[in-house]
């Protein structure tokens, strides 16, 4: 395995580091300053992120996760996700490279037709909108997707969705004009082949935005929302390739997205640990700096330690996809999603117990990254499903 970077990836990867030293740390402070001041239920975008995507545009660091656009490998991109997680809330979303909108886009791209990429995905890519996708459902264990219970029915030359869902990030969003919808198209058939995806507008009549859920109390810009759909009537047009489809295209939509996923979860992790050991070195107590106790070098080793493992694992699992695709690394995709959150979560905590009562205010990013990390171990599939998966792939071996 070859995870050498090609000569276009590390010239993105300097230009990102100089874009985010020189425009994204210095914007954090201003970002939730006016997200402060506006109050946390408004979910208006601060105006710097605009700034923010101006420049990301101007330097060519826009869509980058799609190799048709910016010619990168899913290796290639895998250190530029990285970077970018290392502020997770701004970087992403400045270079039109954020959650849901990339697995969106991975959808009609690979999926849409001729008119749904000209009515959104060419929108998306330009960042004039944004989109939300809805999957989970607060009435039945969404970690097995064949458990959604929200009814596509058609009717003529329109299809009817009725239902709720939870957890859709990016709803609350004022630019949010797209969601791709999760459910059954045919209650009787085989399982897997029960569910369907189609695109709904959000100003269709009957959908409505009953709440935006907190994370460990932040309430994130984008929001995640409750929704209800009563009768949303839509064309036929808008189903996104056929009936039956909905668990191919959602197990096609998640593979290179958890490689963006968990390489964030990695640069988090790094900047957990670079403030820990700045912290280490800054602060005395009993006599000399923190980082002289044994017991706090030991917390940096493992941290240390922790990170390098996840990465290559990470690396490993971007090498397979793109040299024998998404189904050969199946087993490495599970086991990325379990173990990069597990690791930022461990390393995010670390940080916070050293940093003391700073670590769990907003003086400091670690309390935010936490939350958000945390998180990550829920969705897009919990701990629980992936390690199934991995058993399973493992006790297959030896029957």
């Amino acid at each position: 395995m070859d995870f050498e970077l090609s000569s276009t990836a590390r010239e993105y990867l300097a230009d990102l580091q100089e874009f985010m030293d020189r425009h994204v740390y210095p914007a954090e402070p201003v970002y939730h300053a006016w997200r402060a001041a506006a109050g946390h239920d408004n979910h208006d975008l601060p105006p710097i992120m605009e700034e923010l995507k101006a420049e990301a545009r101007r330097r060519g660091l826009w869509n980058l996760f799609l190799p048709d656009v910016g010619g990168l490998s899913v290796t290639d991109y895998a250190p530029l996700a990285e970077l970018t997680g290392r502020s997770p809330v701004l970087a992403p979303q400045a270079l039109n490279c954020s959650a849901p909108d990339t697995g969106n886009m991975e959808v009609l791209h690979m999926f849409g037709t001729e008119e749904q990429r000209k009515q959104w995905l060419e929108p998306l890519l330009d960042g004039r909108i944004r989109s939300a996708f809805a999957m989970t459902e607060p009435d039945v264990a969404s970690s097995d997707a064949t458990n959604i219970a929200t009814s596509i029915t058609r009717d003529g030359d329109d299809y009817v969705v009725n239902g709720r869902k939870w957890w859709i990030s990016g709803a609350a969003d004022p630019r949010c004009e797209i969601l791709i919808v999760m459910g059954k198209t045919d209650p009787d058939g085989p399982a897997h082949r029960q569910q369907s995806m189609i695109l709904v507008p959000r100003d269709t009549p009957g959908l409505e935005i009953v709440r935006s859920l907190p994370v460990f109390g932040y309430q994130d810009q984008e929001g995640h929302c409750e929704l209800r759909f009563t009768d949303v009537r839509v064309p036929a047009a808008n189903l996104v390739a056929g009936e039956g489809d909905g668990f191919m295209i959602a197990q096609a939509r998640l593979g290179p997205g958890r490689i963006h996923h968990c390489m964030r979860a990695i640069g988090m992790a790094e900047r957990a640990l670079e403030l820990t050991a700045r912290r280490a070195v800054e602060r005395v107590a009993f006599g000399g700096p923190l980082a002289e106790q044994g017991v706090v070098q030991q917390q940096i080793a493992e941290s240390r330690l922790a990170i390098e493992q996840a990465r290559l694992l990470v690396l490993k699992t971007a090498w397979l996809i793109d040299n024998r695709g998404t189904k050969e690394a199946r087993t490495e995709i599970s086991a990325i999603k379990v173990a990069a959150p597990r690791v930022a979560v461990e390393v995010i905590d670390r940080a916070i117990q050293i940093h003391g009562g700073g670590g769990v205010g907003d003086d400091f990013p670690l309390a935010e990254m936490y939350a958000h990390a945390r998180a990550m171990r829920i969705f897009d599939g919990p701990d629980e499903v992936h390690l199934r998966s991995l058993a399973r792939q493992e006790i297959k071996r030896y029957r």
